[in-house]
């Protein structure tokens, strides 16, 4: 068993925040465990209560615990890394071993405003489709998608069924519009009420908010704007140093 270094220059909450890492990705503390008590740890590690409810603390702000009020804390399922490429949602969640679903929240035709004939390169007043639906991995609900779509690009897509169906393919398969480039923006931010209930968050909970402009050949296909709860999602990208000309 691990055990605290008094000598060592690191704080002991974060020596106690290392070993409980490990028994986490050891498997020794599953998802959904409760982990020993902080009476229990104090006695275990030999550290004030102060000192573990610290170490504790950051790992229910990072993710890795959840406390429940009059239960205990326990281990946390693990965020899914949200990929920072042009993929589809559907694509994403398989490749996970996930199970996607999706469920139609709101479908029409609106005249583009002014923001939007810009941000799609298209005329103002032009018809632009509006896709909301409430996407899910294995039956919990992770984000709310808005996607808007010229109606010149896909004539009879608010005909088309998508439950259960990832919309970029088909974009392809019915509309000859593959997506191979875009632009991406994150932000920060609370979710309001209404999406608050839908993707199960408490009222004020955290949220990621993603807004991307797809490109099919040079032409903006879609302008999509994404809820995901901050709660079950995380970004990671690689880091390079640019090269320096000489």
């Amino acid at each position: 068993m691990a055990e605290i270094d008094p000598d060592s220059p690191v704080p002991k909450y974060f020596q106690l925040r290392e070993i409980l890492l490990d028994l986490i990705e050891s498997d020794e503390l599953p998802i959904g465990a409760a982990i020993p008590s902080e009476r229990e740890l104090c006695h275990r590690y030999g550290l004030s209560r102060m000192t573990v409810r610290q170490a504790v603390d950051h790992l229910v702000s990072e993710g890795r615990l959840q406390r429940v009020p009059g239960k205990g804390t326990f281990v946390a399922r693990p965020k899914i890394e949200l990929a920072l490429q042009l993929t589809s949602t559907s694509d994403d969640m398989r490749a996970r071993g996930m199970v996607p679903g999706s469920r139609d929240l709101d479908r029409r035709i609106v005249r583009a405003s002014a923001h939007l004939a810009r941000e799609l390169g298209i005329p103002p007043g032009d018809e632009v489709h509006f896709i909301e639906r409430l996407r899910t991995a294995d039956g919990e609900p992770l984000c709310i998608e808005r996607a808007h779509i010229p109606v010149a690009l896909a004539p009879d897509l608010a005909e088309q069924d998508l439950t259960n169906r990832s919309l970029y393919a088909l974009l392809e398969t019915r509309y000859g519009l593959v997506l191979d480039g875009g632009e991406l923006t994150i932000d920060g931010g609370i979710a309001d009420p209404s999406d608050a209930d839908l993707l199960k968050l408490p009222r004020g909970g955290a949220v990621l908010l993603l807004q991307r402009r797809s490109f099919s050949g040079g032409v903006c296909a879609e302008l999509g704007v994404s809820t995901y709860r901050a709660d079950r999602y995380q970004l990671r990208t690689v880091l390079e140093r640019p090269t320096r000309r000489s």
